[in-house]
């Protein structure tokens, strides 16, 4: 993370489903404006810690948590949820637009935060469309249900919809998954432009995936206690071309997992 600035910093941080630890002890930097992937099998709390940075796991109960999360030095419990969640946007594993018009899909959170002008939402729905790659397929079907659109132009929609509320962090939870591998090229170009304004943190089990569209790779595995923990940090192609650890290798070349 040399001459790059650190936007996440998380230090003994810790989650708890009531008893039992789902992440133990991790240790992270995310630098901003690159694209940081995390990967690891399934169960090891990639997810649980990609929801930490926006304080999802706040809605599940019986959660606790120990040890820091900050954003720009600050930390999160410090920071007021609905501010947070603004400035720390989130694209699901599944598309999940709004039984709702394209644009009122788009429009919905710049409105929840007080924005009623028509012309200004106007310029911020065709702004973020443009953002996520989507507005020339959609501009003339602006009343359209988002809900009837392809399944990755719905993803893009999410993604415009979380554009919408200029974030500067965006979590992305196996972001293509669900989608045809052309939509998912049009996912992985999309995050490549969004990272010259954005600091794009993603979950993916892909490992092409991960090798080829993030600047670096966050690895994770399961203890004994199954407790998640961080084995590696590192520059993508180092983590899979030349990994510090064993256990790295042997997961990077499909030995487990």
């Amino acid at each position: 993370m040399e001459n790059l600035t650190k936007k996440l910093d998380v230090k003994e941080f810790c989650l708890y489903y009531g008893e039992f630890r789902a992440l133990h002890d991790i240790y992270l930097e995310i630098p901003a404006k690159q694209i940081t992937a995390i990967i690891g099998p399934s169960g090891c709390g990639k997810s649980t810690f990609l929801r930490s940075f926006n304080r999802m796991n706040d809605l599940i109960p019986g959660v606790k948590i120990t040890g820091d999360i900050c954003i720009d030095g600050n930390d999160l419990n410090d920071v007021d949820v609905v501010e947070l969640r603004k400035r720390v946007g989130m694209v699901f594993q599944r598309p999940n637009p709004f039984p709702k018009s394209i644009f009122d899909n788009v429009a919905y959170g710049p409105r929840m935060h007080g924005v009623t002008d028509k012309d200004a939402l106007m310029e911020i729905v065709e702004r973020s469309l443009k953002s996520a790659v989507l507005w020339d397929e959609v501009k003339n079907d602006m009343h359209k249900s988002g809900m009837a659109l392809s399944g990755g132009q719905q993803q893009r929609l999410c993604i415009a919809r979380a554009l919408a509320v200029e974030p500067e962090v965006i979590l992305m939870d196996e972001p293509a998954s669900a989608l045809d591998p052309i939509a998912t090229l049009h996912i992985e170009e999309l995050i490549q432009q969004l990272k010259q304004e954005y600091t794009i943190v993603i979950v993916t089990h892909n490992m092409q995936q991960a090798a080829r569209s993030s600047d670096y790779t966050a690895f994770f595995n399961m203890g004994e206690d199954r407790a998640g923990y961080l084995v590696e940090f590192g520059l993508t192609e180092m983590i899979f071309t030349n990994p510090e650890k064993e256990l790295t290798e042997q997961y990077i070349t499909g030995r487990f997992g």
